[in-house]
């Protein structure tokens, strides 16, 4: 490299004679470029290389931690779908549970109200069966009392008390004498 420099300025200095300023710039900026690019390549070589690599590992470092992270992330989420779907179909399961639960429960219910129904119904009818029978018993007792009443009055205005004793003592001889 060091020749190829002196190589394009030796040509320079012999065909002005002396050692010198160059005024033209577009000859003297590609001039220095290309001493400014040949000195940095030549000792910059190892440190650019050197950075680069590092630069180049730490990328690769990057992205694969990120194609793992995303593969975590596709794992994690498939996971996570998973999950809802089976919480979807506990839902759904849940649910139709319910459903024949509450049909159960309606049907429960029905039946229970018709059996009360109907044992109120009997309920009632015995009722109302008894409280004839015992109204029919309270005439029948106060038909007999007042029968019993009658008879007695007209006993006492159609017998004296001779023909009462008399009525009495026959009515005992029977008792007793039946019982024997």
């Amino acid at each position: 490299m060091t020749n190829m420099f002196l190589g394009s300025i030796a040509p320079h200095l012999l065909a002005h004679g002396s050692f010198g300023i160059n005024t033209d710039i577009l000859e003297t900026n590609v001039i220095n470029l290309a001493i400014v690019l040949g000195v940095l390549v030549y000792f910059g070589r190892g440190f650019l290389g050197n950075l680069l690599g590092t630069r180049r590992a730490a990328i690769e470092e990057a992205i694969t931690e990120a194609e793992k992270a995303q593969a975590d992330a596709v794992k994690a989420l498939e996971e996570q779908q998973r999950k809802l779907a089976q919480a979807q179909a506990e839902a759904e399961r849940i649910t139709a549970e319910a459903k024949v639960a509450a049909e159960r429960t309606k049907e429960a219910i029905l039946a229970k109200s018709t059996q009360d129904v109907q044992r109120m119904r009997e309920a009632a009818s015995s009722d109302l069966v008894a409280e004839q029978e015992r109204v029919i018993a309270q005439l029948r007792q106060r038909a007999v009392t007042a029968a019993l009443e009658q008879v007695n009055d007209q006993l006492r205005s159609r017998l004296n008390s001779d023909q009462q004793r008399d009525l009495v003592d026959r009515s005992l001889a029977l008792i007793q004498g039946g019982g024997n």
